[in-house]
């Protein structure tokens, strides 16, 4: 072990990991949605899957909190008030159901789920009453502490047609925020130890933000339909990768 790294990660994996923080969260903050799916898919590839959730939620924390700040004249915030008030129950449900599973479950847990984000049918953005507002916040917390990427969930009522590219990546950035915040209180409440990550998260958010500031710069004029057909096919590929780990490898 490296005084510095964690057990099992090793130089090239963190500097992979700061790389890639940076272009996921440049990624959201340019076409809205996905970052975080693909940053939890890489991040599988090297993190010990007892550490993946609750390590990729504080980084998202970073990255959504930066693109929230920045965008924050923005933001919705009855909608948003509606999902914290949810994901705070979601996050007190969570803390009684969060058990210990298998660690090859896990990461069938998350494969199958992005295989499902990304090939599964498509959720309809969808104007919500108050009360499903709070329900989706409740609902989609609990998701995300077991499988960690639900913003494709989430963007299905934030990524409304009545609102522009702006409000929407800002409104979108302000509940995951608020929704990765609670599931690191959850994960601290059933004994996860942050501290032996703490330098990996930290570098993982700076270069998160700057790629945020990029990605709001180009949100304007980019045009992502190619990207997102790559970004299927690499993401595919790195879910079926842990389905490989679990049922060949030793």
């Amino acid at each position: 072990m490296t005084t510095w790294l964690p057990d099992g990660l090793s130089h090239l994996d963190m500097i992979i990991l700061v790389s890639m923080s940076a272009f996921t969260s440049m990624m959201t903050a340019a076409v809205g949605i996905g970052g975080g799916v693909l940053l939890l898919a890489i991040m599988a590839q090297m993190i010990p899957v007892q550490a993946l959730i609750p390590v990729h939620g504080l980084v998202q924390l970073g990255s959504n909190g930066n693109r929230a700040y920045m965008t924050r004249q923005h933001i919705d915030w009855q909608m948003s008030r509606l999902f914290i008030l949810g994901a705070v129950l979601g996050a007190a449900i969570s803390v009684w159901i969060v058990v210990q599973l298998p660690l090859d479950m896990i990461r069938l847990c998350v494969a199958f789920f992005i295989l499902f984000l990304v090939w599964g049918p498509k959720p309809k953005a969808l104007i919500l009453s108050n009360s499903k507002l709070v329900f989706a916040g409740a609902v989609t917390t609990i998701i995300s502490a077991f499988v960690g990427a639900t913003g494709p969930l989430v963007a299905a009522f934030v990524h409304r047609q009545n609102m522009g590219k702006l409000p929407t990546v800002a409104t979108f950035a302000a509940c995951m925020s608020f929704q990765h915040l609670l599931k690191a209180m959850v994960f601290i409440s059933v004994g996860f130890v942050f501290q032996d990550w703490l330098l990996v998260i930290l570098l993982m958010i700076a270069s998160g933000a700057l790629g945020t500031w990029v990605g709001l710069h180009l949100l304007k004029s980019l045009s992502a339909d190619v990207f997102k057909q790559l970004f299927r096919w690499v993401v595919t590929l790195l879910a079926l990768r842990l389905c490989w780990q679990v049922f060949f490898s030793g």
